[in-house]
């Protein structure tokens, strides 16, 4: 392969972006030899920490168990913590992604009297559910497991008599709430009523959805029994709490540390800072239940754990059956490894600061939390997602929608709600999936392999590259450079921008070299027609690389179209030359369909919810971000319309341009403020017969 590249000025300008000799002279180097330099990942079973590696452990909230987790819990968690994951291991870090469903506490409790089952049966039934959902919408944990095993009460239990050697632990007897028609006292997740800071009605009798506020069930106003609905009278029962004011000192220290070193999102920033503004209070961590890790002191062997004691211990009792000799190596190295923790803001205050306390108490030399993300809320439509009402998609009901995973795996970290709540809508899924799946990215890779077959029989042709693919190649690298810095930062959504960007960066350059005209040059013109088609290929695996955290389904699929190898995938800051001339690729195929209007509305009516309309949607729900570059969409794809009209294409091909360019239409007409542009058709836009300059 000959690089070819001709002497230039010290500085060009390509994309806006001014590149140095130096700059491109790197460019070209790594191009030619940086496979050299990133060689393939090997991930050992099972994963330890290793010296002088960086080793990260990853975990999401664990999912209660009583439930089915819906799009929301989705996105707020493992999602994200598997995006994360995946970037790691094709950046060649050592981690570790562990999950697993939190099974003790009232919430199970009250799910197994609705079902008619025993507490055990319902842990058994939901978490092959969970495992079920979660494997459908390719989250790859390294470890899923539960928190109701021996490991989790042996740690549990562990972590517990350390608190009280060191005299965290405090008792008191606390007035409770008492059902005489239950024979029992109810836990906070037995009672509902009103909150007693913001007046909200159905707050539950632990934390307050609205405000966010932590509160005990006593608190409530008019509180009522969720399971017999009367209401409950007060009595007294003895308790222990985790004496938090002592441990503030500690927790603030470790807190300033990781806010300097860690990445926080604002929202776990903002909630835990405002926590110890107002002062630690203790925490009451038992209950007067059955199913849960009994609490080992004498007087109290009737009670179990608060479920948000135990719960977090999940992370490493999971870790612990996982590796049963080795899970220390994660969890007692605080020196070694790197924790992030992924999860919803409504989470954050035991995350970021009752575990931690729990930790740092113990004073066993315990892994704490370094990063936390917390998303915000997503919410469904006009409204939030509700299995009672029948609002929203849930993960059993994303199975059965014809929509693949991946597709929801992308519009989900699309919109992910990182700085504030956002709204899953089916009209903007749909204009996501046409416009960037269908006519950016999808296109670019299906054009360019399809062109590589049909010119060069399959086969990567000789690269003789020039000064301008050298500035190319620059600007990929600098989107490259950009997706990385927010990946590291656990900035999803800007990280998969930038996939987006790099497949229009890779259109453009179609569009602009033209190599079907090339093609049908002089010899010299056959060449340069050759290096335009190897540069594609080449990035279309670059793209199937930045894809994989996001959709590894379809990364996968470039890859066997590519034919390339599990070596190629390295996540490296350059565009490298693995394809090289000789290769052959496999099939080409179009990667993604279009996704009508009218079977959006379906669904949307669907998931609408028993006696609710359907969200009358209009400019607003369709998220447009530029208007600029939709009609520098519009203009590119008019010309691949034209082009292939001059070149006599497949009628199927002109057929899927023509769709692209009508689709990419009617998005100029919402953001122009056109309400009525869904649904309508649209008149052909033929391309005219312009030539291409």
């Amino acid at each position: 392969m000959s690089s070819g590249v001709e002497s230039g000025e010290e500085k060009r300008t390509t994309q806006g972006q001014q590149f140095s000799a130096e700059e491109l002279a790197t460019t070209q180097e790594q191009w030619l030899s940086g496979a050299a330099q990133s060689p393939p990942v090997q991930r050992s079973h099972p994963v330890l920490p290793k010296e002088g590696a960086r080793n990260i452990l990853i975990s999401s909230a664990l999912p209660y168990v009583n439930n089915v987790p819906h799009l929301g819990n989705i996105i707020g968690c493992v999602l994200s913590a598997d995006v994360f994951s995946r970037f790691c291991r094709l950046r060649g870090y050592n981690s570790l992604y562990v999950c697993g469903t939190d099974e003790y506490g009232t919430a199970t409790e009250t799910k197994a009297l609705e079902e008619g089952l025993t507490p055990k049966q319902i842990c058994d039934k939901y978490n092959a559910i969970h495992k079920e959902i979660y494997q459908w919408f390719n989250i790859d944990f390294d470890t899923f497991g539960r928190t109701s095993t021996e490991d989790q009460t042996k740690i549990c239990q562990d972590i517990f008599w350390k608190l009280q050697k060191k005299g965290l632990m405090l008792e008191e007897s606390v007035k409770q709430l008492f059902c005489d028609s239950c024979s029992r006292f109810l836990a906070d997740r037995y009672v509902e009523g009103m909150c007693p800071y913001c007046g909200a009605d159905g707050c539950r009798g632990d934390q307050c959805d609205k405000c966010g506020k932590l509160i005990n069930a006593i608190e409530l106003i008019t509180p009522k029994c969720q399971i017999c609905k009367s209401s409950p009278t007060e009595k007294t029962s003895n308790h222990l709490f985790l004496d938090l004011p002592t441990l503030q000192p500690s927790l603030e220290a470790h807190l300033k540390s990781v806010f300097e070193k860690g990445i926080w999102t604002n929202n776990a920033k903002g909630i835990v800072q405002a926590w110890l503004r107002d002062g630690l209070k203790p925490r009451c961590i038992s209950r007067d239940l059955t199913w849960g890790v009994p609490v080992p002191l004498e007087g109290y062997t009737s009670k179990v754990f608060y479920v948000w004691f135990d719960a977090p211990i999940g992370y490493i009792s999971i870790t612990a059956g996982y590796t049963p000799e080795h899970w220390e190596k994660w969890w007692k190295h605080p020196k070694q490894v790197e924790y992030f923790n992924f999860l919803g803001k409504d989470n954050v205050t035991f995350h970021a600061a009752v575990f931690p306390s729990m930790l740092l108490g113990a004073d066993d030399n315990f892994t704490v939390v370094t990063s936390i993300s917390a998303t915000e809320y997503l919410n469904y439509e006009d409204d939030k997602f509700s299995k009672s009402r029948g609002v929203g998609v849930f993960g059993n009901d994303a199975q059965t929608t014809g929509i693949e995973a991946d597709i929801y795996r992308f519009y989900l970290l699309f919109v992910r709600p990182e700085n504030q709540d956002t709204v899953f809508s089916w009209t903007d899924l749909v204009l996501k999936n046409n416009t960037e799946l269908l006519n950016n990215l999808g296109n670019f890779v299906n054009r360019a392999l399809s062109f590589l077959d049909k010119n060069f029989g399959g086969v990567v042709p000789e690269m003789k590259l020039n000064q301008e693919d050298l500035y190319f190649l620059s600007s990929v690298h600098t989107e490259i450079t950009e997706y990385l810095d927010h990946m590291e930062h656990v900035r999803l959504r800007e990280a998969l921008r930038s996939v987006l960007s790099v497949s229009r960066l890779g259109n453009q350059m179609m569009q602009s070299a033209m190599p079907w005209v090339l093609v049908k040059g002089s010899a010299e013109e056959k060449v340069r027609g050759g290096t335009i088609i190897g540069l594609a290929t080449n990035l279309c695996l670059q793209l199937s690389i930045m894809l994989k955290p996001f959709m590894p389904h379809y990364s996968k699929v470039i890859q066997e179209q590519l034919n390339a190898s599990d070596e190629c995938y390295v996540l490296h800051e350059y565009v490298i030359c693995r394809l090289q001339s000789g290769h052959k690729i496999g099939t080409p195929a179009p990667l993604f369909r279009k996704i009508e209007d009218a079977e959006a509305e379906e669904l949307r009516k669907r998931f609408a919810g028993r006696g609710k309309k359907p969200a009358q949607e209009g400019a607003a729900a369709a998220v447009v971000e530029d208007l600029e570059k939709l009609k520098l969409e519009h203009d590119q794809q008019g010309e691949i319309v034209r082009e292939l009209k001059a070149n006599k294409a497949a009628k199927e091909e002109i057929d899927r341009a023509v769709a692209a360019l009508l689709d990419i239409k009617k998005l100029l007409k919402l953001a122009g403020g056109d309400t009525d542009a869904v649904g309508k058709k649209d008149k052909k836009d033929t391309g005219g017969k312009k030539k291409a300059i």
